[in-house]
């Protein structure tokens, strides 16, 4: 279970990007954050591994304090926590599988890292993850050379290989198309839902977050505003989340 008590960001600048958040997400738990743009959604996501450093406040992760670790101590917990970007993060001259094997990294000694020679069962639960996300056959490809849906399955499957006991997904479908968009949080679900692994997945798309999610966290201006089931989300709290806004779609949206 992650458990974020009082959570805050300062800037340097004195902007407030997060203020005494309180979160927690259950073993399994699919939780869909959501929110305008400059609401702290992605600084909340990189607070939990710290690519962000917390001004203030705990992120536990079961029973260590990730905010309290030194660095050397936070790269081995680091592995428990997969993370999935919006812009893939793939090395595009490498391939599908040595981009996935990328996410064992942590578990390797460095000359194997260094001449990228992993273990055999290493190579065999990537094959097996790549047959999940439906890319088997794209195994020996470089990562430039496909789709974005693809590279984002490619980014799941990495993420998966760490074997984590947390993912972290930061707009996976910002930059895909809507039959995609749903083709992949279809997965990141199902997924999710087969190993029992919670995941916080922030997401500009409210309809694709109330389809998919189990649970919606709403955040304006460093602060929770909403949390609750997708189908409580209606023209009164998305007004709270979002501001004043006609939220019934118009005929032109309607017959779209």
């Amino acid at each position: 279970m992650l458990e974020i008590a009082n959570l805050s960001k300062v800037y340097k600048t004195g902007d407030k990007a997060l203020i005494e958040v309180d979160l927690s997400v259950p073993k399994g738990q699919i939780m869909g954050l959501i929110g305008p743009s400059g609401a702290g959604k992605s600084t909340l996501i990189r607070c939990i591994n710290r690519l962000v450093e917390p001004t203030s406040g705990k992120v536990l992760l079961g029973d260590v304090d990730l905010v309290q670790l030194s660095n050397r101590s936070l790269r081995s917990q680091r592995r428990r926590i997969g993370m999935i970007f919006q812009e893939y993060s793939l090395i595009e001259r490498l391939t599908v599988m040595e981009n996935v094997l990328s996410g064992r990294l942590g578990y390797v000694p460095f000359w194997r890292s260094w001449t990228r020679r992993f273990p055999s069962q290493d190579i065999q639960r990537a094959y097996q993850l790549l047959d999940r996300v439906g890319l088997l056959e794209h195994c020996d490809k470089r990562a430039d050379a496909l789709s974005g849906g693809q590279r984002q399955r490619v980014g799941i499957a990495r993420a998966l290989t760490q074997g984590p006991e947390l993912l972290l997904v930061d707009e996976p479908t910002a930059s895909l198309d809507p039959k995609t968009s749903r083709q992949i949080m279809r997965l990141l679900t199902e997924i999710c839902t087969e190993r029992n692994l919670p995941a916080i997945v922030n997401i500009h798309d409210v309809p694709l977050a109330q389809q998919f999610m189990q649970r919606i966290v709403g955040l304006r201006a460093g602060k929770i505003v909403f949390d609750g089931h997708p189908k409580a989300l209606n023209e009164e709290t998305l007004t709270a989340i979002y501001g004043e806004e006609d939220w019934n779609p118009s005929r032109e949206e309607a017959e779209l």
